[in-house]
């Protein structure tokens, strides 16, 4: 399902979507083509691309082709969703300790068309964090790794 969505596949086109999504969430999904979850997810996102196209852009972007970012989200499970609003990070409070981004995939299409109608209206107010409205027991649990520590 990956392939109804655009892909970024350099730094320069991920910092160029960035700066160029406007009065929008952006939605990045960071994974690999070849995986069932990122499949899974990539199905779902592709499915609400429409209905959500006045309030979200969603882009593909392969975890092997922008290892700076990859690296600077500290992605280390795929899939990762990373979501910005005018070029700003924007966090979600998960119940989890990194509000950073959305690791796994939606248990439903409505878990994640709800989730990005919450972004949109907080950062349209202004706010950097969001509370998630996913049922806690939607969300996929995993525990934080600290390599080196």
């Amino acid at each position: 399902m990956s392939f109804f969505l655009p892909k970024l596949t350099t730094k320069k086109d991920i910092d160029e979507v960035i700066k160029a999504v406007a009065e929008k969430v952006l939605v990045l999904r960071f994974g690999r083509d070849d995986d069932s979850v990122c499949l899974q997810l990539d199905e779902i996102l592709s499915k609400t691309a429409h209905d959500l196209s006045n309030m979200a852009s969603i882009y593909i972007v392969d975890v092997d082709k922008a290892p700076i970012y990859t690296r600077y989200f500290d992605i280390s499970y795929i899939p990762s969703t990373v979501f910005f609003f005018n070029g700003q990070h924007m966090k979600v409070d998960y119940g989890s300790p990194d509000h950073t981004k959305f690791v796994g995939s939606f248990k439903t299409k409505q878990d994640f068309i709800d989730l990005i109608e919450v972004i949109y209206r907080g950062a349209m107010r202004g706010k950097m964090i969001v509370q998630s409205p996913i049922d806690p027991q939607n969300i996929p649990k995993y525990d934080l790794l600290y390599h080196g520590i």
